[in-house]
């Protein structure tokens, strides 16, 4: 068929009703002229949407061996398992159209609905995985509870970009000049980009939660002056309960920027202790001191002598000091340990005669100014 059937002489384009019975006049003879590459490419475009269909059940199958979605079976899993139909449709359309030898309208018909299927299939796909990854790297429960918000608003972003790179590369494709579309699309960017700054920080800092994983949910933290339990990590601050009871609110920004001490992943904490014997202690007893300290310190649980000794002389007496550690997360532990060693020495040395020293009396306030005799 000549391309009179789609453009008049002078190269204006037809009418649509006209475009469409060209384009099914054009089809009808197609086939007759080529039903015999038609039925070959028919039977291959159906091996080929048997083993889409085949890639689909598989993802299916690896979400279904890991129903906490915690792996990176699951993640491929769940990008494979959104392989959609019209997609498959849209593959075995423009093979059957390229082996086929299809004419112009039908061609072009037929590229155009490829085009749009596949960037859209790969944007699905590009975000599934993307997503995936994200969630992978933040946990499964971690990304439910502490970190769920913050997830919610990377999943939203992460399909604006992904299915606007699509949209525009379709249109490309198209042969429209996207040039102008991306440079406003930049500029706004930038302007959005400076007017939120702050909830960008925010945004960021939660992204490095979730990467660098510094602190999770039920962590006990020390943050410049404030001590406590991690309560919930959202997109824009993280709660945390002060030892004092109080809930203090933390920017992620400010978290972030300053020192922070994760006691939670502690595999020990130090005890360091100080005490001062009587002058009078003979020096063969003060030699025995550090002995009788790791004694003490070795029969309580989870508990081992790092060092003990004298570390001086003061105005009152002779200065000890021993260091001992706990190999235990849990402050309670680390407590009733302390209070193990300091009981049981109070115990040994009054069973050894050995004296600490007794602070000295506060003296009695008196007045300063004599007392007038009463008229």
């Amino acid at each position: 068929m000549s391309t009179d059937a789609t453009a008049t002489s002078s190269g204006t384009a037809l009418p649509i009703d006209q475009q469409i019975g060209a384009f099914w006049s054009e089809s009808f003879v197609w086939i007759s002229n080529h039903s015999l590459q038609i039925v070959i490419g028919v039977a291959v475009a159906t091996l080929i949407v048997a083993g889409l269909m085949g890639m689909k059940a598989l993802g299916l199958r690896l979400c279904r061996s890991d129903p906490g979605l915690n792996h990176w079976r699951s993640t491929i899993g769940k990008a494979l398992s959104k392989t959609r139909f019209w997609f498959m449709i849209a593959v075995a359309a423009q093979l059957v159209a390229g082996y086929a030898q299809a004419p112009g309208l039908v061609a072009t018909t037929v590229r155009f609905a490829f085009t749009v299927a596949t960037a859209l299939q790969v944007a699905i796909w590009v975000r599934e995985l993307v997503i995936g990854a994200i969630e992978h790297r933040a946990g499964g429960n971690e990304a439910q509870g502490g970190l769920g918000s913050a997830i919610d608003i990377i999943r939203l972003l992460v399909t604006v970009v992904v299915f606007a790179i699509a949209v525009l590369m379709i249109l490309d494709n198209l042969g429209v000049n996207v040039t102008g579309l991306v440079a406003g699309l930049g500029i706004g960017g930038i302007a959005i980009g400076m007017a939120a700054k702050g909830i960008f920080d925010d945004l960021f800092s939660a992204l490095s939660i979730i990467f660098d994983k510094p602190f999770r949910r039920g962590d006990s933290v020390q943050w410049d002056k404030t001590s406590g339990t991690v309560e919930s990590i959202g997109l824009k601050s993280t709660r945390v309960r002060a030892v004092t009871g109080e809930e203090v609110v933390i920017s992620n920004t400010n978290l972030l920027n300053k020192e922070l001490h994760n006691m939670a992943r502690l595999a020990r904490r130090r005890v360091v202790q100080t005490f001062e014997l009587v002058y009078q202690t003979p020096a063969e007893t003060c030699e025995r001191v550090p002995a009788i300290i790791r004694e003490v310190v070795a029969a309580q649980d989870k508990c081992e002598l790092v060092r003990a000794g004298v570390t001086g002389f003061t105005a009152t007496g002779i200065a000890y000091e021993y260091q001992f550690d706990v190999h235990s997360e849990a402050y309670k532990e680390v407590f009733d340990a302390r209070n193990a060693v300091c009981i049981a020495l109070l115990d040994r040395f009054a069973k050894s005669g050995i004296d600490f020293v007794h602070p000295a009396p506060v003296p009695p306030i008196t007045d300063p100014l004599p007392r007038q005799p009463a008229a």
